[in-house]
């Protein structure tokens, strides 16, 4: 089993972050870093530059996330793929048989998150296994 976690180094995900790494240390099981990475639109020139720059983002927040789960001693796997957050996360858990998915939020209302369709929100109605939505600080 495992602890996935979506990463973006947002206030929200950095909060997620923490309560992964203490999920993960407590159950003794590794945490999976995901970040989707998946571009707007799906052809040209545009679409190619536009997931490079969001591969690269999720490269440098997956390193803050590696360094932190290391420093508390819990081993990581990272992944970083062309699909839309919340469907990154729900083929990570099932590759990896996730106890969890750990997301943060950023204290959008519920009415907008339902609207717009927020990750946690599309992850709470979709996932076959639990999800922990950390909010933010309240002080943040």
């Amino acid at each position: 089993m495992a602890v996935v976690l979506g990463y973006d180094e947002s206030p929200g995900a950095v909060r997620a972050l923490d309560v992964a790494v203490e999920v993960s240390a407590a159950f003794r099981e590794p945490l999976v870093l995901v970040y989707g990475a998946a571009a707007p639109g799906a052809v040209g020139e545009e679409y190619a530059s536009h997931r490079q720059a969001l591969v690269e983002a999720g490269r440098t927040a997956l390193r803050h996330a590696v360094a932190v789960a290391e420093a508390a001693g819990v081993p990581t796997t990272v992944e970083i793929l062309d699909e839309k957050p919340a469907q990154a996360l729900l083929g990570a858990a099932a590759r990896h048989g996730a106890r969890v998915i750990v997301v943060g939020s950023w204290g959008e209302s519920p009415m907008r998150g339902a609207l717009l369709g927020s990750t946690p929100h599309k992850l709470l109605h979709l996932s076959r296994v639990p999800v922990l939505c950390v909010p933010t600080a309240e002080d943040e």
